[in-house]
Formats: structure tokens, C-alpha cells, sequence
């Protein structure tokens, strides 16, 4: 064990760092920091803050999205000289939703070592605290600020039955939440969860339409991982009793049943994976 937490050289370290309470940061992580030649940092300043706390000091380069080709051939040209480096975020695990990414790969084109310091993952965290399915799950990040882009990402998930993870700032959070209700339909159950490890840690579970108004009453704060739940097995119309059904055949059976005309739309969309608005345009039509 003690051989395996040596350092060597010419390697590249994949460091996970606290998502908010410091005391989850592992010995080896510490010791990885402590002992490598150098640190590349998403933004050194935090990074700086994190090293004060331990008492450690050593050289810092700046690795983030705007300069990530130019600094990742920098530091394989280090690497391949024979200095090891730390590459850290400024929370959470290197290279996932993060340029580390591409750092990691380029190392692997040029046959670099690389090795991961297992720790924090809001992401993973997230989805342990949702109440929802965790056998089966995409990590999706965060969604484009475009809004076609954004719209394409969405319509891409509609049928998705596996729970779907996504990544979202506290200003954005709003619009989102409507954005996911808008593709996935109102009765779509999601896990709410902000401030992850820290003194205001929050979960919430609701339902997508349960969400929209909670955050019309109480504005959003912190930091959010957002756990959706997945289309349910039926919506992948193949061996559904409703696949040969059009919409209002779909709507209609249900209303046979005993359902109201709005109960009835919500089933047929929850079946289908599709938001209520565009069952009720074509039972409308």
C-alpha cells in the first residue's frame, strides 16, 4: 500500500478537493499535494486558499477552460521532463464538466501516466441523497445558455429512462426548472439538492411542477445538483398497451377508466415521456 502511495514522476495526479466541508479531503489526497513538483488549478487563488489550510506550499499554475491547449502542452512538456503535478478544480473531481477532461486525454495521446485520488463528487453525492433510482444514471452537466442548443439537449432526453443528473448555478435556476418541465412534463419527480456538505445543505424532492412553484416563492440560493428522474419503461412506445394508440385514443382510454379529462392528460404524457402541454394541443386539435 505504502508503494503505491509513492509519487512518481512523470505523472500526472487527478486530485478530488472538498465541494464544501474540508475535512473530506483524504490523507493521500494531502500527501499527493504535499509531494508532487507542482499544481495545475482551475483558479489558483482558490486553490491558494485551500493550501493555506494545510499548511502547504508549492508552485501553482493556472489550468481552466480558456487556456487549455496552450497550458496542457506546458505541462506534458513538464510531465514528460520528469516533474509530477496535482491537478486540482476548484471543488469537486478533475475532468468531469471540467477541462481536466481534455488535459487527461492529452496525456494519453503521448503516453503519459495518470492516476486519480479518489474523492468528493457532487454529482455522485447528489444522486445518493435523491430517493430515486440510482442502478441506472447520465450525468448530463450543465445545459447551454443557448436556448436552441439548450432545447436540443432537452428534446435528446425525452425518452431517457435512467435518472438523469444536471448541474445548475442558483440565477439559472428558475428557467431551468421551467425548461424541465416544459420536456419532461409536471409530474416528473426531482431531487433538489444545494450546499452540498456544507451548514445549509438542502434536499428537496418534488415533483418537476412542485419545484416551479416552490421557486416562485423562495428564491434560490447556493449551488444546485438537480437528480431527474427518469421516463418511465413505457414511454419507449415498443410493447406499451399504447403504442398503436394515437394521443386522443391514449387520453380517451384513460378517461374510460374513471379519469378526469386532466388526470387523463397527465398519464398519457407521464406514459409517453412528453410534456402535458403537447398531449393537450393534439387532444385540443
Amino acid at each position: 500500500m505504502s508503494e503505491k502511495n509513492r509519487i512518481l514522476p512523470s505523472t500526472l495526479y487527478l486530485v478530488a478537493t472538498p465541494i464544501g466541508n474540508l475535512s473530506d479531503l483524504s490523507e493521500r489526497a494531502v500527501k499527493v499535494l504535499s509531494e508532487v513538483d507542482f499544481i495545475a488549478a482551475e483558479d489558483t487563488r482558490n486553490t491558494a486558499h485551500l493550501l493555506s489550510y494545510l499548511q502547504i506550499q508549492k508552485p501553482l499554475v493556472s489550468y481552466h477552460e480558456h487556456n487549455k491547449r496552450e497550458r496542457g502542452e506546458n505541462i506534458c512538456d513538464r510531465l514528460r521532463a520528469g516533474e509530477s503535478c496535482a491537478l486540482v478544480t476548484d471543488a469537486g473531481t478533475p475532468a468531469i464538466s471540467d477541462p481536466g477532461e481534455d488535459l487527461v486525454a492529452l496525456c494519453a495521446e503521448r503516453g503519459i501516466a495518470v492516476t486519480s485520488i479518489p474523492g468528493c463528487c457532487a454529482g455522485i453525492t447528489a444522486l445518493t441523497l435523491s430517493g430515486l433510482p440510482t442502478g441506472r444514471f447520465c450525468f448530463e452537466g450543465f445545459l447551454s445558455v443557448n436556448k436552441s442548443d439548450r432545447k436540443k439537449h432537452l428534446d435528446s432526453l425525452k425518452g431517457e429512462t435512467r435518472t438523469m443528473i444536471f448541474h445548475e448555478a442558483p440565477h439559472k435556476l428558475k428557467t431551468t426548472l421551467a425548461d424541465l418541465s416544459e420536456a419532461f412534463g409536471d409530474t416528473r419527480r426531482i431531487s433538489l439538492c444545494r450546499e452540498l456538505t456544507k451548514l445549509n445543505e438542502e434536499v428537496l424532492r418534488l415533483t418537476l411542477a412542485e419545484a416551479v412553484v416552490y421557486y416562485e416563492e423562495n428564491a434560490p440560493r447556493g449551488e444546485y445538483v438537480l437528480v431527474v428522474e427518469g421516463a418511465g419503461e413505457g414511454s419507449t412506445a415498443e410493447g406499451a398497451f399504447w403504442a398503436d394508440m394515437t394521443i386522443p385514443d391514449h387520453v380517451a382510454h384513460y378517461m374510460e377508466q374513471g379519469m378526469t379529462k386532466k388526470d387523463a392528460i397527465k398519464a398519457a404524457a407521464r406514459d409517453r415521456g412528453v410534456p402535458k402541454n403537447e398531449v393537450y394541443q393534439q387532444v385540443l386539435d
